[in-house]
């Protein structure tokens, strides 16, 4: 659920981010917002500006234009700092140390720590305490790296690409945590993934970033809705065009297209209801045809 009365987790405006030293856009005319309590869902091709607007939100950037906003305060003060973790790719932590000595160091740069959440979430992955970083495989350091974020009893966080070198049984044991966290310590959770297969029952809410810029900025439930896929013979094709046809693919004499229909859909089709995988790959690959036909 959206609108004026509905408390943003996460709110941009014409926002825009560009990177002297290569002197492009990494993000144009953005703008969305994310409510309170949601898990949302980041996603787009490789250099689509995931990376960058989550830096924008966690106050490592600033903005070129424009202006975005974290419950309800700016990226970079002291105030947000306390209530927003952002987890990013690299996954900072000190090889050296302990997994124990991560978690006090947590502690001692977090007022608000919160020490058995995160030596819980270290526990559940079976990780020893007394083990050093660097000798962690890659799906126990990002367990660490949550549990310094959850630690810190955030009311937003923030991740990038938390699931891209994990394999699937220690992908759906994160995902449950995050599920966990945000319904029992109601954190509003916006993550970048190309995992698509896991945000389907995990996430309520997507943004598509294409080219730096937003596509879609809407509920999971309503995309559900506001598509559908149908199969036919590709001579039923002109009973679309009225249609937005998102993507579109023939194999022989047989068209299956992902559409948002704009009324009651004519032709000889056999009519699906796709899941969000599908939808998120339709407009993914949509984009990947424009930017061919433009170049």
């Amino acid at each position: 659920m959206t609108g004026p009365d509905v408390p943003a987790a996460l709110h941009a405006t014409d926002l825009g981010f560009r990177y002297r030293a290569r002197g492009d856009w990494a993000l144009r005319d953005c703008g969305f917002t994310v409510p309170r309590g949601s898990i949302t869902a980041l996603v787009g091709r490789n250099g689509a500006g995931k990376s960058t607007l989550l830096h924008l939100a966690g106050g490592l950037l600033r903005p070129t234009h424009g202006e975005i906003r974290v419950l309800d305060t700016a990226p970079d003060t002291a105030a947000a700092r306390t209530r927003v973790a952002l987890l990013t790719q690299d996954r900072p932590l000190y090889p050296r140390f302990t997994v124990a000595d991560t978690l006090r160091m947590g502690g001692k740069l977090n007022s608000a720590w919160d020490h058995p959440v995160a030596e819980r979430v270290v526990r559940e992955g079976g990780t020893a305490l007394t083990a050093r970083v660097g000798e962690l495989s890659p799906g126990q350091r990002t367990r660490v790296s949550l549990a310094l974020a959850l630690g810190k009893r955030p009311e937003l966080l923030l991740l990038d690409e938390p699931l891209a070198d994990l394999d699937p049984v220690v992908r759906a044991e994160i995902m449950a945590t995050l599920m966990a966290e945000a319904a029992d310590r109601e954190v509003s959770i916006v993550l970048s993934s190309h995992v698509l297969p896991d945000l389907e029952q995990t996430c309520d809410r997507v943004v598509l970033l294409r080219a730096g810029r937003v596509e879609l900025s809407e509920d999971t439930d309503a995309l559900r809705e506001g598509h559908t896929l149908v199969t036919g013979h590709i001579d039923g094709e002109p009973s679309l065009r009225e249609h937005a046809v998102v993507h579109r693919r023939t194999h022989g004499r047989q068209l299956t297209a992902l559409v948002r229909p704009r009324g009651p859909l004519g032709g000889d089709w056999h009519v699906e209801r796709p899941g969000l995988e599908e939808i998120l790959l339709g407009h993914l690959r949509s984009g990947a045809e424009s930017t061919k036909e433009a170049a």
